[in-house]
């Protein structure tokens, strides 16, 4: 038999291959961790890593005592991690499992130690390490983070007033005018949900390349669905087989930003006396589909019609049933949108939402390319006649004197806050209202006129028949964060407390707050309280004194952001993400931008974007998806910005043109590509809107189709990721949701938000999903468009629809 001592000298280098190793891991952490304390941070990082180190050299010298102090470091770091960030499973993970991964190997070498002489305690102590280790690894795959509260509301809140579309139908993109999202429909419900399976699968072969995204939220009436793609490439489609009616290709072009996020659908009353055929526009023979025996062209076909917008910026009208221009609307059934807007370079103005269609009217606003220059194309509203495309009325912020077309030889006022996303309408009020942005460039504000500082980021409500403004109500002032209003308003009626209803309007914003407004009037229906905020722009610049908080609602991902919240999946790049963000200037949300890098969060992505919400009329509750996903911001000086190259909308240097500075910007990620700060960085929400409380908030998606360093991890961790594309519900009690960055439509349950089902889609969605029941089949189908996730880089050009499984 060997002799002990032999053993476990003839061990020793492995006590010495483990020290050294220690050594290595701890000096990084002094390295980083005097860093940290040179800028007023934590001390915990330099502390251990010292204590590492002390405890590898004392494992090179084979001397027990190493072991002893590497305990003393993990018990100080597990205090340590309760005592900054609780007992929450996330914020603990990067702060404890490297320190007990490394305490199993220290203490399985503990019997080569010369004065050792056992092996029970150290061993044991290991597998008990191992048993929460593993137990630590199962816990990660269920959610965490969770809200749950009782439902306080008694009695549901009134719905408002119901459309005049079939309650089976999806005619608008937001299933009525009021913007709900929410379908009348239960034959899918929280008992059957489980056994959806896909119904039919339709490839528009218009697959997103460069900037492009498919955000189409299909259509449905009578019997045809009406889908989109992102060079506005229009199919209508068989709702029980997903087989082609026709199809409709404008030749779109734009050099970026390709997509359509949904078309319109109209229906005259009564149809024109008669109609004179305009002489065709030059873009449209290439775009005309040919006639056939089937499907005669007649000037007078368009009983019913699908109004679309392009990239190119042109307003179209089609046939419902056969998809022939309308030719007795516009110029042989197109009006050119670029009229009276004087200059637009290639690319810088067109409309990527869907024309808002209302009464006997169309209304367009436009997208504009964000922070490229100042003077960019207006951002007037105006509303065409449906049945001829003549232009009715034009808001023109800039100059309420312009109703229509601008004076020959001028255009409408350049530069001003434009209408992106999509508004809603009341049409007992005859109100419509709009979602506004900003006037361009977005970091820098001193050149804006007086009509841009009362109108960007706000919500105004015009007289549908003329244009004229009746309120405004402001989410930002001065806005010089790009937190621009994305959303479009959800109107619903809700208990006014008294016994009666009050008609409100529920606005979404980027920053996580959520404004209730009497949309009569725009008075705030919950408090909203005007609160100081960080002064100190740059020279020349400004800041507001105050901005507007919803304080009579619940805030969404808006909790300010300090060291402690900073996160990494190593100890490594939390530390990295600790010392950026304390070399960040940071006083907010409203931090203001300056030569020094600045944190921006919510972010100018969100918060609520342009998903929007969805209201489950039956039980009040405001469904809600938002991002967490911090940028910093960096105001670069004239004559550097000019010498940087291009200019991007988002991500990347923005040129800022006509300023005295580039705005530069990007997420705040650590160098494994995750984000510095600690889960979840996406979630959906449930709000009672009578009680005004949060219900549910649970994280929205796993780590299956991304992870660190971009790769796909497999994992179905739901750690909660950046949402994109909106929810919908229906009165089935089932909210459905796919803007995840992995590959799923979800069904939740609309009372608990506990997932009841999920469905495989070939890649991601940042689409909202609808529904509707066909009238053939009297089958209710779940759609929706799957081009791909946002930051992912597969892509696709998909619609998928789902129903449940035939009884026997």
């Amino acid at each position: 038999m060997a002799d002990p001592q032999t053993s476990k000298g003839s061990g020793g280098w492995l006590l010495v291959l483990f020290g050294l190793i220690m050594v290595i891991i701890g000096t990084p952490l002094v390295y980083g961790g005097v860093q940290l304390i040179g800028l007023g941070g934590s001390w915990y990082y330099a502390l251990a890593g010292f204590g590492v180190i002390a405890s590898g050299i004392l494992y090179i010298m084979r001397r027990k005592a190493g072991l002893w102090l590497y305990a003393l470091v993990f018990l100080a770091t597990i205090a340590w991690a309760i005592w900054e960030s609780g007992l929450e499973f996330w914020p603990l993970i990067p702060r404890l499992v490297a320190p007990a991964v490394i305490a199993i190997p220290a203490l399985l070498l503990a019997p080569l130690f010369p004065t050792s002489s056992s092996k029970r305690a150290p061993f044991a102590l290991a597998g008990l390490l191992v048993a929460a280790l593993a137990a630590t690894a199962f816990y990660g795959f269920t959610p965490h983070g969770v809200t749950r509260n009782a439902l306080t509301s008694a009695e549901p809140a009134p719905a408002v007033p119901p459309a005049a579309a079939s309650a089976t139908d999806w005619r608008y993109y937001g299933r009525t005018p009021a913007g709900t999202r929410y379908a009348p429909i239960d034959q899918i419900n929280t008992d059957n949900v489980d056994k959806l399976e896909v119904a039919w699968t339709f490839r528009s072969g218009d697959t997103p390349v460069g900037s492009g995204q498919d955000q189409s939220t299909p259509l449905f009436v009578g019997d045809t669905l009406y889908t989109c793609s992102p060079t506005n490439i229009v199919h209508a489609l068989n709702p029980d087989t997903g087989e082609v009616k026709w199809k409709f290709d404008p030749k779109a072009k734009s050099p970026l930003w390709q997509r359509c996020r949904g078309v319109s659908y109209y229906e005259p009353g009564t149809a024109p006396a008669e109609a004179s055929a305009a002489p065709a526009d030059p873009l449209a023979p290439t775009s005309v589909i040919a006639a056939t025996p089937e499907m005669p062209a007649t000037a007078n076909a368009c009983a019913a019609r699908i109004v679309m917008t392009t990239i190119d910026a042109r307003l179209i009208q089609l046939d419902a049933k056969t998809g022939e221009l309308c030719q007795d609307f516009g110029n042989g059934g197109i009006v050119d949108l670029k009229q009276g807007m004087g200059e637009i370079k290639d690319g810088f103005y067109f409309q990527t939402s869907a024309p808002t269609v209302m009464r006997d009217l169309i209304m367009v606003g436009g997208w504009v390319w964000d922070n490229v220059e100042t003077g960019e194309p207006s951002g007037a509203v105006r509303a065409f006649s449906a049945r001829t495309g003549e232009l009715v009325w034009a808001w023109d912020l800039g100059n309420p004197a312009i109703t229509k077309l601008p004076p020959e030889g001028e255009s409408y006022t350049r530069g001003t806050p434009n209408v992106w996303s999509t508004p809603a309408y009341d049409d007992a009020l005859g109100l419509v209202y709009l979602p506004t942005g900003n006037a361009t460039p977005d970091f820098w504000g001193a050149h804006r006129s007086k009509a841009a500082e009362e109108y960007s980021a706000s919500v105004v409500a015009l007289d549908m028949e003329t244009g004229k403004e009746r309120w405004k109500f402001q989410t930002v002032h001065h806005d010089i964060w790009d937190y621009d209003v994305p959303a479009q308003p959800a109107l619903y009626d809700v208990p006014d407390g008294k016994g009666g209803n009050t008609p409100a309007l529920i606005q979404l914003t980027k920053r996580g707050q959520i404004f209730m407004l009497d949309r009569r009037d725009g008075k705030p229906i919950a408090e909203v309280e005007e609160k100081a905020v960080p002064q100190g722009a740059m020279e020349g610049d400004f800041t507001a004194p105050t901005q507007p908080y919803s304080v009579g609602m619940p805030s969404i991902g808006a909790e300010p952001l300090a060291e402690a919240r900073m996160w990494g999946a190593t100890p490594y790049d939390q530390l990295y993400c600790r010392i950026e963000f304390k070399k960040l200037r940071y006083d907010g949300e409203f931090t203001p931008p300056r030569t020094d890098r600045s944190l921006l969060y919510p972010g100018y992505y969100g918060g609520m974007n342009w998903g929007s919400a969805a209201i489950d009329e039956a039980r009040g509750l405001l469904i809600v998806n938002d991002i967490r996903m911090p940028q910093f911001v960096q105001l670069i000086p004239r004559e550097d910005a000019d010498n940087y190259g291009g200019s991007a909308a988002h991500d990347g240097l923005s040129q800022q043109k006509g300023t005295p500075y580039g705005a530069l910007k990007n997420g705040f990620m650590s160098p494994l590509g995750v984000p510095c700060h600690e889960p979840p960085y996406g979630t959906i929400s449930a709000v009672d809107l009578k009680s005004r409380t949060l219900v549910w908030q649970v994280p929205a998606g796993t780590l299956e189709d991304t992870g660190p360093l971009g790769m796909k991890t497999g994992l179905q961790i739901p750690i909660g990721m950046p949402t994109l594309g909106g929810p919908m519900a229906t009165s089935g009690g089932v909210v459905f949701y796919a803007g995840t960055q992995d590959y799923y439509l979800r069904a939740l349950d609309v009372k608990t938000g506990e997932e009841l089902w999920k469905g495989r889609l070939p890649v991601g969605a940042q689409a909202t999903p609808m529904t509707f029941v066909s009238p053939e089949s009297g089958t209710q189908y779940v759609v929706i468009s799957a081009g791909g996730a946002r930051q992912s880089p597969d892509r696709g050009d998909y619609v998928v629809a789902y129903k449940l499984p035939k009884q026997n």
